[in-house]
């Protein structure tokens, strides 16, 4: 995993391209949360390299807000990180502290709860919920409504086994597997 050690709870990762390349941000170790791997993180951006930058984006389940925060590093003009673990939120805020980033919303919100509520549009959305839950179907399934309406991509990541039935609307532009982990990219184009 992207995991460089831990220390009091706390794991540490590396932000792997951009602005803050090589800077080293925590998160919540002692948690259930799962960071991306440093390869799927890479693949993913180099699929996003044509639209990411002054995109708007979405970390739908934060965790460690890894994606979110590469996507800002990379140039994405906006990131909201939506997370509900208070010590996850915690080490996602002090990462954009220091880092000194500005274009982003921390949402406490029930990930799903917020794709019902809020208006905004986003051209990028990262879909990493707990791989022991059905919220990545579920996301999917209410994630239309908040989609910028040409080119959107949407980076999600499932166990091995699992992979997800898409809702009409969606396309695979890519997919990958690297370990247990496999992760694809998508867009949608609607009914």
């Amino acid at each position: 995993m992207a995991k460089l050690g831990t220390h009091g709870g706390a794991g540490k990762l590396r932000i792997i391209g951009g602005q803050w390349r090589s800077r080293l941000i925590e998160f919540d170790g002692g948690g259930s949360v799962r960071p991306t791997p440093d390869r799927v993180r890479q693949t993913f951006f180099d699929w996003l390299m044509p639209v990411i930058e002054g995109a708007r984006c979405l970390d739908l389940f934060a965790g460690s807000g890894a994606l979110g925060l590469e996507a800002l590093s990379r140039g994405a003009r906006h990131c909201t990180f939506c997370e509900t673990a208070p010590r996850a939120q915690a080490h996602i805020k002090t990462s954009l502290l220091a880092l000194g980033a500005r274009a982003y919303d921390m949402v406490n919100m029930d990930g799903l709860y917020y794709l019902s509520q809020t208006w905004h549009r986003y051209a990028v959305v990262f879909l990493d919920p707990p791989f022991d839950s059905d919220l990545l179907g579920r996301a999917l399934a209410d994630l239309p409504k908040v989609l910028a309406p040409e080119g959107s991509r949407i980076c999600l990541e499932w166990p091995e086994g699992k992979k997800p039935e898409l809702p009409a609307g969606y396309e695979w532009l890519r997919e990958k597997q690297a370990g247990q982990v496999c992760f694809g990219l998508l867009t949608y184009v609607p009914p």
